[in-house]
């Protein structure tokens, strides 16, 4: 049986550590600011998998783990406290998430999301189960060893196995790199420069105009690739004829028609999510160029 010293040190650090937890959920990073702006609740119910990824050193990476990272003292601190099944803590711990999550929709100081909850819960178990490896009975060196060396694998099985179910954004690729079925084909070397607006355009992938013909058709099949988004740049030249027109269709409906009175030069990136695409093609007539016209897919990290 836990000493009552020990039990009462215990206790006065689950506190204090709760209520820091309760702190970043409700009044961290701005959020009583945030909650005068928003106008309706937030519920996020679909998950998206496991939430966590191999790291990528950006914000929402760190996120995701600390999300995983900050409650892993519950599962040591509460079984210490109560001697309590693995199947009653989890049961309880979801809940009390489920209603800290909805409370922080409701105050508009957060939203409920499931992801968290998902995330939260794992880090859960995972302190439950260094719990078991390292407290349960006879703390030892060996066993404190065991139980961080528990947290650490567990973590990194988190990350393999959401890396297994979930793909990431891959990186974006010249669209030239599809296969072409009309054989025409755009600038990909020695791109030149120009003009937009009073803007210098420098190209980086590759540069799509009429070539001094009416209007010039590009195809591309690329074989019903899901979850892709389409990007690039339009303008037409400040030399020359100040009209110009670029059409971009996706499996045959035209999702984008663009001329001198769109907005136009490098700050005008255009991005476009699909579902599924298996055709995509341009249609560019007078002076109009779309450059750097790439794709990105979703891919595992070792694609």
């Amino acid at each position: 049986m836990m000493e009552t010293k020990s039990r009462k040190v215990i206790l006065v650090g689950t506190i204090f550590y709760t209520i820091l937890i309760l702190f970043f959920m409700f009044f961290a990073f701005n959020r009583l600011d945030g909650a005068a702006s928003v106008e309706g609740y937030t519920f996020i119910l679909v998950p998206e998998g496991v939430p966590l990824k191999f790291p990528e050193l950006n914000y929402s990476w760190i996120v995701d783990f600390g999300n995983i990272a900050a409650f892993i003292p519950f599962g040591i601190l509460f079984p210490l406290l109560y001697r309590v099944r693995f199947g009653k803590f989890i049961s309880l711990f979801v809940l009390g998430i489920l209603v800290l999550e909805t409370f922080q929709a409701l105050t508009h100081l957060g939203s409920f999301d499931v992801n968290d909850v998902i995330s939260n819960t794992i880090g859960a178990a995972i302190g439950y189960v260094a719990y078991r490896v390292g407290f349960s009975s006879n703390i030892s060196y060996k066993k404190l060893m065991a139980s961080a060396l528990s947290i650490v694998v567990l973590i990194f099985g988190v990350k393999v196995v959401s890396e297994i179910i979930k793909k990431r954004e891959g990186p974006i690729q010249s669209l030239t790199v599809m296969k072409e079925t009309t054989g025409t084909t755009p600038m990909t070397e020695n791109l030149p420069s120009f003009t937009v607006a009073g803007e210098r355009i420098e190209p980086k992938m590759n540069v799509y105009s009429s070539e001094g013909e009416s209007t010039k058709t590009y195809n591309y099949i690329l074989g019903n690739q899901e979850n892709v988004w389409l990007s690039f740049y339009f303008g037409i030249p400040d030399n020359g004829d100040a009209k110009g027109e670029a059409k971009i269709i996706v499996d045959g409906q035209e999702i984008s028609q663009l001329n001198e009175q769109s907005y136009q030069g490098a700050e005008a990136l255009k991005e476009m999510p699909f579902n599924e695409v298996n055709e995509i093609t341009i249609i560019v007539s007078g002076n109009a160029k779309l450059w750097d016209v790439g794709i990105r897919g979703m891919q595992h990290w070792w694609e």
